[in-house]
C-alpha cells in the first residue's frame, strides 16, 4: 500500500487528531477514475475516508464542490471535511461498506423500498431549476449533447466491439449504423436538459442508516434525466428482473408528473437506457482490456444481456440491436474467452 505524501497529517489536521493518536489505513479496492480511496479509523469506532486524486482527469476535481452544492440542495451524500485542491486531497464522512449492489440477495420488498428513494432522490436532482444552478462555484463537466454522444457511441465501437469482442464491421454497415445512432443522439439531445448523476449505478448508491446516499458524481452534468433512469434500472451490477424494472420506471413517472404519456415516457427511457448500455459497455473494455483491471469484465455479460434487451423493447435501433445480437453469439460460446 503506498500512501501518498502528506495525505496522513493532513487528515490528522483536518479531523482534529494529535499526531500521537494511533490510527489505522486501509486501501479501498481500485476504482476506474484515478482515485485513491483509504479508510482511517482510530478510537477504536470513529473513521473517515480519504481520498486522492489524479488531476489530469479534470472531473476528479469537481467532486468536493459538487458534494458541498448536493448537501445544500438535501441530496444525501458524504460529507466533506476537508478539501485540499493543492495536492488533491479529500477527507469525507464515512458511510460504511453497504451498497446497494451488496442487497442483491435481500427481498425485494425492502430492495424496492431503497429503490424507491433511490428514485425520489434522483427525482429532486433533476428537477432542480436550471436558471439557479451556481454556475460560478461548481464546476461541472459537459453537457450531453451530440459531441459527448458522438464519443460514447465511438467508444463503445473501439473497446467494447473491437476490442474485446474483435468484431469488425464493414464499412458501409459502419455508416448505416453511424446514421442511425446520430438520429438517436439528436433525439436524447432535443430533450428537455436536466442535472443528471451521469453513473447512478447500484455501487454508487450507499446504503447508510437505512437510506440510500449517493457517490460518485463527479461527472455530474446537464443532461436528460432519462439517462439516470437508464444507468439504474438497466445496472449491469444489478440483477433486475422486467416486472421489477417496469414497477420502477412507473414509480418515477407518477412521482415526476410528466405531462408526456406512458408509452412515450417508456420509449424514451428505453431508449436513453441503450446510450447508456454503449457507453457502459465501452468503459468495461477500455478498464478490463486496455487498463487490465479484470473486475470490469465480470460485468460485460449482463450489460451485453441488458441492451438486447432494451434493443428488443425499442424495436427503432435495429442495426445496433443487430450487432448487439452479434457480440452476444459470440459471447456465448464455450470457447470464447477474455484475453487480456
Amino acid at each position: 500500500m503506498v500512501i501518498p505524501d502528506g495525505l496522513i497529517p493532513y487528515a490528522q489536521q483536518t479531523l482534529g487528531l494529535s499526531k500521537t493518536t494511533e490510527i489505522e489505513l486501509h486501501p479501498f479496492t481500485q476504482r476506474g477514475s484515478d482515485r485513491e480511496y483509504f479508510r482511517m479509523t482510530w478510537n477504536n469506532d470513529e473513521s473517515a475516508v480519504l481520498a486522492h486524486y489524479n488531476p489530469t482527469r479534470r472531473e476528479n476535481a469537481y467532486f468536493a464542490d459538487i458534494a458541498l452544492f448536493l448537501i445544500s440542495i438535501n441530496i444525501p451524500t458524504a460529507r466533506i471535511l476537508g478539501h485540499e485542491p493543492g495536492n488533491c486531497f479529500i477527507v469525507m464522512q464515512d458511510l460504511g461498506d453497504v451498497d446497494l449492489h451488496s442487497l442483491q440477495q435481500v427481498s425485494w420488498k425492502k430492495r424496492r423500498t431503497l429503490y424507491q428513494e433511490t428514485l425520489a432522490i434522483a427525482h429532486r436532482l433533476h428537477s432542480y431549476p436550471a436558471l439557479h444552478f451556481p454556475a460560478d462555484r461548481v464546476p461541472l463537466s459537459e453537457p450531453f449533447g451530440p459531441s459527448l454522444y458522438n464519443w460514447e457511441r465511438n467508444y463503445f465501437i473501439e473497446n467494447f466491439v473491437e476490442r474485446l469482442c474483435r468484431i469488425y464491421p464493414e464499412s458501409s454497415f459502419r455508416q448505416a449504423l453511424e446514421k442511425e445512432l446520430i438520429a438517436l443522439a439528436e433525439k436524447l439531445s432535443a430533450l428537455p436538459h436536466s442535472l443528471v448523476h451521469r453513473d447512478l449505478q447500484s455501487p454508487n448508491i450507499m446504503i447508510f442508516q437505512d437510506a440510500p446516499y449517493l457517490i460518485d458524481f463527479q461527472g455530474m452534468r446537464f443532461g436528460t434525466l432519462f439517462y439516470d433512469l437508464g444507468s439504474l434500472l438497466y445496472d449491469p451490477y444489478a440483477a433486475l428482473s422486467e416486472s421489477e424494472r417496469e414497477e420502477l420506471l412507473l414509480f418515477y413517472f407518477q412521482i415526476s408528473k410528466s405531462k408526456g404519456g406512458w408509452s412515450g415516457f417508456r420509449q424514451t427511457f428505453m431508449e436513453a437506457s441503450a446510450q447508456r448500455l454503449m457507453q457502459a459497455l465501452g468503459a468495461y473494455g477500455f478498464q478490463g482490456v486496455t487498463r487490465g483491471i479484470r473486475d470490469y469484465l465480470a460485468q460485460v455479460r449482463p450489460g451485453l444481456e441488458n441492451l438486447c434487451l432494451v434493443l428488443e423493447n425499442t424495436g427503432s435501433l435495429i442495426l445496433l440491436q443487430k450487432l448487439a445480437f452479434q457480440c452476444r453469439d459470440l459471447l456465448s460460446r464455450n470457447d470464447w474467452h477474455f484475453d487480456i
